[in-house]
């Protein structure tokens, strides 16, 4: 008879065994961890030039290109924003792709005719807000927001690694990370003018909205501006991701978390002018950053930090794990939750 031989692990082997189970538990999640990034969550202890990307489908050319959008004229009466036709519109889907998140079923809504800015609100827009009235975010008060592991070095994420999301173990919580310093504590607006504020949390959009005579969408006006006057499609133009072969979203691209290739030529945010979306002349709907609604994740949870609905999905998001910069995807935060890749635009009433 052979004894049973005794293994004692060390401390970094053990770690080792977490990681990888952390890593397996997320292959099958099929998530990249941007809904975990609360504050109750503990952790462990040069702007390019506008691309039109979508083109109004010529009358004559009824059958080539069947996702695009035909002749929709609409006015816009205040500028920086289009008017998005209300009436009864169909949101959600029968077919969810993240049962958990709830994206089922498809239903009927009714809406007022409404606003909706063209484009995410950007840096250098929320930093006239705060010039004028001397606001403080709230992870400018927190002291920290969450930041993607490749906007680090490797000797900071060997500094941080115990303040890694525990289930998302490529999301750290960074001291002195706010809308000001959206890469890093190192880091600044140069450059970034343009693109989408981040690390802002649902208050903080609520105020800004507010300064401006405006409020947050709520989801269903978002997803109904999405579908751009179509019905049961999987993104704003229609239900093929790369029309003509050309990129229409800032979206991840390769291996995730480390392998971003960036073919849609953005490594992280892009303007928030690049991407043309839909005949509602809205961009970056879905991809470039998630988007704050005012609607809350469960209707009756009357907590001091409830979960809000975000919509659009983000540069991080990819098919084979995330796929949810579709119009009918949804997920949620906390309200004094930051990230950044978390960002907003406004809405207004008809």
């Amino acid at each position: 008879m052979f004894s049973q031989p005794q293994v004692s692990l060390s401390m970094v082997q053990l770690q080792s065994v977490a990681l990888l189970l952390a890593a397996l538990c997320w292959r099958a999640s099929g998530d990249c961890g941007c809904n975990k990034l609360d504050r109750e969550a503990s952790a462990k202890s040069t702007e390019e030039p506008m691309q039109q990307v979508c083109q109004q489908r010529p009358k004559q050319n009824n059958k080539q290109y069947r996702d695009y959008y035909g002749e929709l004229e609409l006015e816009p009466e205040i500028e920086g924003m289009s008017l998005i036709p209300g009436g009864s519109q169909h949101i959600g889907t029968d077919e969810p792709l993240f049962k958990a998140d709830r994206e089922a079923p498809e239903r009927l809504v009714k809406l007022q005719d409404f606003y909706l800015d063209k484009l995410e609100v950007s840096n250098a827009q929320f930093a006239k807000f705060v010039e004028a009235t001397n606001y403080t975010t709230e992870a400018e008060k927190f002291g920290d927001s969450f930041l993607f592991k490749t906007l680090l070095t490797d000797a900071e994420q060997k500094d941080l690694e115990d303040y890694r999301v525990a289930s998302a173990l490529w999301w750290f919580k960074v001291k002195g990370v706010s809308w000001r310093k959206p890469h890093g504590i190192n880091s600044n607006l140069k450059g970034l003018e343009q693109h989408p504020v981040v690390h802002v949390s649902w208050r903080d959009a609520v105020a800004y909205c507010t300064w401006q005579g405006k409020r947050l969408p709520s989801e269903a006006e978002w997803e109904v501006a999405c579908r751009g006057g179509k019905q049961r499609k999987l993104f704003p133009w229609g239900n093929k991701l790369m029309p003509k072969d050309k990129h229409w979203l800032n979206i991840w691209q390769g291996e995730f978390p480390d392998g971003n290739t960036a073919d849609d030529g953005y490594q992280f945010t892009c303007p928030v002018t690049k991407f043309r979306q839909n005949n509602y002349d809205l961009y970056n709907m879905v991809g470039n950053v998630w988007e704050w609604t005012a609607d809350l994740w469960q209707a009756d949870d009357t907590s001091e930090t409830p979960n809000r609905v975000k919509k659009g999905g983000s540069y991080m998001c990819h098919k084979s794990y995330c796929y949810r910069y579709r119009c009918a995807a949804r997920s949620q935060n906390t309200e004094d939750s930051s990230a950044g890749n978390l960002g907003f635009r406004c809405a207004k009433n008809g």
